[in-house]
């Protein structure tokens, strides 16, 4: 499975029954936590989160709605007697803040939490079946966005025709990875009589707060799903710009120019109670657009 489970949609100000930012991407037996707002442990034990499964945390910025539940969901795995380490991609200055609060509490965690400070677009993570990658956006204080890529599946043997070639095992190997067969005379076997194509690898990229920026749109092209904030409606647009912030109108332009499947818009400000017009705004532009609603699982096909 690979999906994304929406525990807080909403910006600075808890309101609504909306909480902080706050995800849980679940991709195979990986489940990666991506912002921490306030009320994500409530969330996680509502939606039947499995918490002890999250290896990797990541944070985008240090604005509060996307870190202050931190703190209290890493003492909890102390006194859950969590073991097993924990590695957290944050700003740098999010150590700080960390030593801080463990120092002044006397809190001696028991597990050892591994800090990855995020000062580069890069690859921060590449194990055999998916990749996590950091890229920048545009916001008032430094940010990050996050892009989880599946990794490419191998092409499948077609078992009768490799047997009617009669070609050996040993062979298949590279045949996965998409090599043509060569006979002994000779002859090429193209790959694509031999195999058959896989599922194409997916991706999910999280576009945190950030005003409209078209490169945004560059780095996660063709993406099966954007998660891009959309604080606004249209008629705020000179609000979201002088907070570096983007409209629904304008996170479904970024999906149309970059090409993916679906979108997701969250991040809604405290002004609006109900959400119907973020849906219809955006719709005129990118007709695949959802709203990122607090315990929906979203299944990126």
């Amino acid at each position: 499975m690979f999906g994304v489970t929406i525990l807080g949609n909403n910006s600075a100000l808890p309101a609504y029954n909306r909480h902080p930012t706050a995800q849980v991407i679940t991709l195979n037996n990986h489940l990666f936590l991506v912002d921490c707002g306030e009320g994500t442990q409530m969330q996680m034990s509502l939606y039947k989160i499995k918490r002890s499964r999250i290896h990797h945390i990541f944070i985008s910025h240090l604005h509060g709605d996307h870190y202050f539940g931190l703190p209290g969901l890493l003492t909890s795995y102390g006194l859950m007697s969590r073991t097993q380490e924990l590695h957290l991609y944050a700003p740098s200055a999010l150590k700080e803040i960390l030593d801080f609060i463990l120092n002044v509490s006397a809190t001696t965690l028991p597990y050892e939490l591994i800090f990855h400070p995020l000062e580069n677009s890069s690859l921060l993570i590449d194990e055999n079946d998916f990749s996590v990658e950091s890229f920048e956006v545009f916001h008032r204080i430094d940010c990050w966005g996050f892009l989880f890529r599946e990794k490419r599946k191998l092409r499948k043997i077609n078992a009768d025709v490799t047997a009617a070639y009669n070609i050996p095992v040993d062979s298949f190997e590279r045949l996965k990875n998409g090599e043509d067969f060569i006979q002994n005379d000779g002859t090429i076997v193209p790959n694509n009589v031999l195999t058959i194509a896989n599922k194409p690898s997916r991706a999910y990229a999280f576009a945190a707060d950030t005003i409209y920026n078209e490169n945004v749109a560059a780095i996660v092209k063709h993406a099966d799903v954007l998660y891009h904030e959309a604080t606004y409606l249209k008629e705020k647009t000179d609000k979201a710009a002088s907070r570096f912030h983007s409209t629904s109108e304008q996170a479904a332009r970024i999906a149309k120019l970059a090409h993916v499947k679906k979108l997701l818009i969250g991040h809604f400000s405290s002004t609006y109670e109900v959400l119907d017009d973020f849906l219809v705004e955006a719709k005129e532009i990118f007709p695949n657009t959802q709203l990122a609603l607090e315990g929906q699982t979203f299944i990126i096909n």
